[in-house]
């Protein structure tokens, strides 16, 4: 575990300028230690000595989560994982973990970077479904957010939409933000349920994707659109990220998400996996550095396009494939 130590300690204080020397030093490490990925790129015959640029990197397809023990070392040192939430009597993606408390204080070192101190914050989780299960990273990420802010109104909510109505009446306006952190399913339903309500005026509304079967699928403007007439904001924040990955990126309105300095996105053909995209629009690619531990690139089942400016917007999925507890919705 000394190597994964020194990772994180370098990854914490990572130049922008040193990111391709980094993934592509880590994609040597994990092309000789990690044994799914080894066994990948054997199959694919590609020496990973001939790998010299960062575009270059193979992308494992993610589904090797999902009935693979995807590590870097010695499988016998791995025993904590986070577990997908997927859906009922589907087979789950695993994410094996050297330390979990290593993943937290990195997820919110991206929030306070996008945010700002999480002490400035009143953190409320209506995360039903996912606080049901010991395994999730996403209840893991917010349950220390709740901590760190040491706010007596912080919390967890599953199903009672009565209480987190009085919460949200009661939390007095003290120059803290409210970040209402929901599943998007809750957060509907719970705008559909309240008709009587005092918001606080900085509120800060962040859907996490997730619809999970529990309602139709909606795109995201008409999911945006009824959160923010009922929330009255402005704007609806996002998050995006999954079992799979350490690292989160966020939005803070429009589904444009801001790529943290620990991952980069690349886009690849959508007829071709092994192609870039010709088009700044494509299958999402994903290089996590803070899967150092794991492997750091991974092939997603996403749809997204990249901007003049560098910001990520998710279109939805590939056909096919399966159902994701926090999938983001389907257009």
């Amino acid at each position: 575990m000394q190597e994964f130590k020194s990772f994180s300690k370098r990854l914490d204080s990572l130049p922008p300028n040193q990111f391709d020397d980094f993934a592509l030093e880590l994609f040597e490490f994990q092309a000789h230690t990690n044994a799914i990925y080894k066994s990948y790129l054997a199959a694919r015959s590609i020496d990973s000595s001939k790998v010299r640029r960062v575009e270059d990197i193979p992308f494992l397809p993610i589904r090797f989560f999902k009935d693979q023990k995807v590590v870097s070392g010695n499988k016998q040192d791995f025993e904590f994982a986070y577990a997908s939430s997927g859906t009922t009597g589907a087979v789950t993606s695993r994410h094996f973990l050297w330390s979990p408390s290593w993943y937290v204080s990195h997820a919110q070192k991206l929030f306070e970077k996008e945010y700002g101190p999480l002490r400035n914050f009143h953190v409320l989780g209506l995360l039903p479904g996912y606080l049901e299960r010991p395994d999730s990273s996403l209840v893991a990420m917010t349950q220390h957010f709740i901590t760190q802010t040491k706010s007596p109104y912080s919390g967890f909510y599953l199903y009672n939409q009565k209480e987190l109505a009085r919460t949200l009446e009661n939390i007095p306006e003290d120059g803290r933000k409210v970040l209402l952190l929901g599943v998007t399913f809750a957060l509907l339903d719970f705008a559909e349920s309240m008709t009587h309500r005092r918001l606080p005026s900085e509120l800060i509304v962040m859907e996490t994707g997730g619809m999970k079967g529990r309602r139709r699928e909606m795109i995201r403007e008409e999911v945006h659109d009824r959160l923010m007439d009922f929330f009255q904001v402005n704007a609806i924040h996002s998050e995006y990220g999954m079992t799979e990955l350490l690292s989160q990126a966020y939005s803070k309105g429009g589904g444009k998400y801001t790529i943290p300095y620990s991952m980069r996105v690349l886009l690849r053909d959508m007829n071709d996996p092994f192609s870039a995209a010709s088009k700044l629009q494509g299958g999402i690619n994903v290089i996590d550095l803070a899967n150092f531990h794991s492997c750091a690139f991974v092939e997603t089942q996403d749809l997204g396009k990249l901007d003049q400016n560098g910001f990520l917007e998710v279109l939805g999925r590939f056909d096919h494939a399966e159902l994701r507890g926090c999938n983001l919705l389907v257009q």
